[in-house]
């Protein structure tokens, strides 16, 4: 199924409200998290939907004039909560974009609208020049993995051309895709 895949801007927040609910996705987080950390918890809901209306760091796939998915998207340095989980420690000092979370349309998950999100992320961080695009999804191989979805599923971004790079928690690896094509770097256990 096509999807039309293009960044989000300001003035994309009504189908970005529309696609996350009048929750706000992910129980209010409105895609704060990797911003905030769990501090968006204690925030009001409308406080996150504020903050990220003014946020242009990410992608919305279109199916005709519905957004079915989102997805994250900025230099890792964006992501200050990141910083701050020795598991998902930067690999190296490589000036990296990261996918770090998604949400797509419960009629849309699986159908592609994740698959379609990546390559997207993946032209766009090229386009801007990054020489890597990084994300932290769950390996849904791993007995007793997490059932939180939203950074993705890695089996996905194997499809999407990503290696991991690291892994520090049995189900958490850190996946990575060379925008230089540059050789995939040696697995960080």
């Amino acid at each position: 199924m096509p999807f039309d895949v293009r960044p989000y801007t300001p003035g994309d927040f009504p189908a970005l409200a529309d696609l996350f609910g009048r929750g706000g996705a992910s129980n209010g987080c409105w895609c704060m998290y990797w911003r905030l950390g769990p501090r968006y918890h204690q925030r009001d809901r409308m406080e996150n939907q504020r903050d990220r209306s003014g946020i242009a760091s990410g992608l919305l796939a279109y199916e005709g004039s519905l957004a079915v998915g989102w997805c994250e998207l900025a230099p890792r340095a964006d992501f200050p909560w990141l910083a701050t989980i020795r598991r998902l420690d930067p690999v190296d000092d490589l000036p990296v974009w990261s996918l770090p979370c998604f949400y797509i349309r419960r009629s849309h998950r699986g159908h592609g609208v994740t698959r379609a999100l990546i390559q997207a992320a993946v032209k766009i961080t090229r386009e801007a020049g990054a020489p890597a695009l990084e994300a932290y999804p769950i390996d849904t191989s791993v007995p007793g993995h997490t059932r939180n979805l939203f950074p993705g599923v890695a089996s996905t971004f194997i499809e999407c051309g990503f290696d991991e790079v690291a892994r520090r928690a049995p189900f958490r690896p850190i996946m990575r895709r060379s925008l230089l094509h540059a050789e995939p770097r040696a697995v960080d256990r």
